[in-house]
């Protein structure tokens, strides 16, 4: 079976991040075409896309604390209104992905996943492994959904991405925002890191930021963290953290090419079959 890849698009860049609800549609668009062409030129490639919520998510997440836990009639409220704002933008992703003929299913947290204190739990991955055996794209989205311990709270893309990957099996994911990798000097920006692991992530992480902006949901050590969970529990898996600003970025790197900052377990990645899904570089 082909390799199955999972995309995300940042919430940074997707969204104005410090501007609520607003989309960068231009952006959108472009990327949305990128991976039109990508599956172009592989007709048989496999996708699960992910997308951030950026500014319209993590506002009213912060304003409500709703990622810690939500009880009180008033936090049911804010819960309900950051299911709102999270479904506009995931309106606005669907739109463009299926403008550029992509067959896209929307298949959110709030609907599919579940959590427990915090942790993204999969009840059952047939929605997922039924869209791609139609043909279809699933596409998951940061947004709310119902904890066990917590009564609700907040699961980013990567948190989804965690629940899926066990059971779907990616070769490749792939995390596209504004910046062009990992920075161990955030927010100076001079030296990017071409590669992470467990051993390097400990000398790193003190120059790993969170997030320039409104982040709820842990910013850039949470994302490098959880990659490397998944490198671990996913022999072959490649991790890969890049930025999505530059054209032709997405289509190359759902084509093969090696981008940004890798992240990965020593002894567990592996170059994949020749059918050009292996980092090239």
């Amino acid at each position: 079976m082909t390799p199955l890849i999972f995309l995300k698009l940042g919430g940074s860049l997707i969204t104005d991040k410090d501007s609520p609800r607003t989309p960068r549609r231009e952006v959108l668009a472009r990327l949305a075409a990128e991976i039109a062409a990508a599956r172009a030129a592989r007709p048989e490639l496999r996708l699960v896309i992910g997308h951030g919520s950026g500014s319209f998510g993590h506002v009213p997440a912060r304003k409500h604390n709703t990622r810690q836990g939500v009880r009180t009639p008033a936090q049911w409220l804010g819960f309900a209104e950051v299911w709102q704002d999270a479904r506009a933008l995931n309106q606005i992703v669907v739109e463009a992905l299926l403008d550029a003929g992509l067959p896209v299913i929307a298949l959110p947290p709030s609907a599919t996943l579940l959590a427990t204190d915090g942790a993204p739990q999969l009840p059952s991955a047939q929605f997922f492994t039924r869209a791609l055996h139609a043909g279809l794209i699933p596409l998951v989205n940061g947004d709310v959904a119902f904890d066990t311990v917590r009564g609700g709270t907040i699961l980013s893309t990567e948190d989804a991405f965690t629940a899926l990957a066990p059971v779907l099996r990616p070769a490749r994911i792939l995390l596209a925002g504004l910046e062009a990798g990992v920075w161990d000097d955030f927010p100076a920006c001079t030296h990017l890191l071409a590669e992470i692991t467990p051993q390097t992530l400990s000398t790193a992480a003190s120059g790993i930021s969170g997030s320039a902006s409104v982040d709820v949901t842990g910013g850039m050590l949470e994302k490098v963290n959880l990659m490397l969970r998944l490198s671990a529990q996913i022999p072959g898996l490649d991790a890969f953290i890049f930025s999505g600003l530059q054209a032709g970025a997405v289509q190359s790197a759902l084509l093969g090419d090696a981008c940004g900052t890798r992240v990965l377990v020593p002894g567990t990645a592996t170059l994949l079959d020749a059918q050009g899904y292996s980092p090239k570089g």
